[in-house]
């Protein structure tokens, strides 16, 4: 082999070293939501949570684009350091027709799937240790604004950039995280099978839990 085979063999290790140390070591999170409201200032409210020692370690980076392209968005995302990054999509059911296909679609490509079911809306009334049956995702934001004006004593905005916050001030996340658990797996016990059948239901809780487990078992 000659010199310059080698000097490049060696630059190619150098390249993997310098690569490897910024990996963040407890998850690179891509998030790809379809609104730039409520989901997104969730978890941009998440994210600013994570102490500023950890988020070399632990990455959270949302992405916005139209229901039909998060599946794309993800995986054009992914191209790059494919094994160090999470995927995620969040979505309601709310009006959306091809509900339990996008699931099903992601899922074949190892996307993880956050959805919710009427609206995020449900999700979020966990935090104040309800997940009342409303079927109708206009209704749950309505129903679900009163109460969170109740309990925080501000109007509901789904353009708050303090929404998470508020949320976990005025309610509890570990209760949030419970109860959303037991209605999944309720729903399983009644052999529903597809999650717009699944109603009030969500899978968010997942992906908050995990995150959160790790900031708590590494600071």
């Amino acid at each position: 082999m000659g010199r310059g085979d080698r000097t490049g063999n060696r630059k190619t290790r150098e390249q993997r070293l310098k690569e490897s140390a910024q990996v963040p070591r407890l998850g690179y999170y891509l998030i790809v939501t379809d609104t730039q409201g409520t989901e997104r200032c969730f978890f941009d409210g998440l994210k600013e949570e994570i102490p500023h020692e950890m988020q070399s370690r632990l990455v959270i980076r949302v992405l916005q684009t139209k229901t039909n392209e998060m599946i794309d968005k993800c995986m054009e995302f992914m191209t790059s350091e494919a094994q160090y990054r999470i995927p995620w999509i969040v979505f309601d059911r709310d009006q959306v027709k091809d509900f339990d296909e996008i699931i099903r679609r992601a899922e074949s490509k190892d996307i993880h799937v956050g959805w919710s079911n009427p609206c995020f809306e449900i999700w979020m009334y966990a935090y104040f240790g309800l997940m009342p049956t409303i079927c109708q995702s206009s209704n749950c934001c309505a129903e679900f604004g009163k109460t969170y004006e109740k309990k925080t004593g501000q109007k509901y905005s789904k353009t708050n950039k303090h929404l998470y916050r508020k949320l976990c001030r005025g309610g509890n996340e570990e209760n949030a995280i419970e109860i959303a658990s037991q209605k999944y797996e309720q729903c399983i016990r009644e052999r529903k099978t597809k999650p717009s059948e699944m109603c009030p239901c969500t899978k968010v809780h997942e992906l908050v839990g995990e995150i959160r487990g790790k900031m708590k078992r590494n600071t």
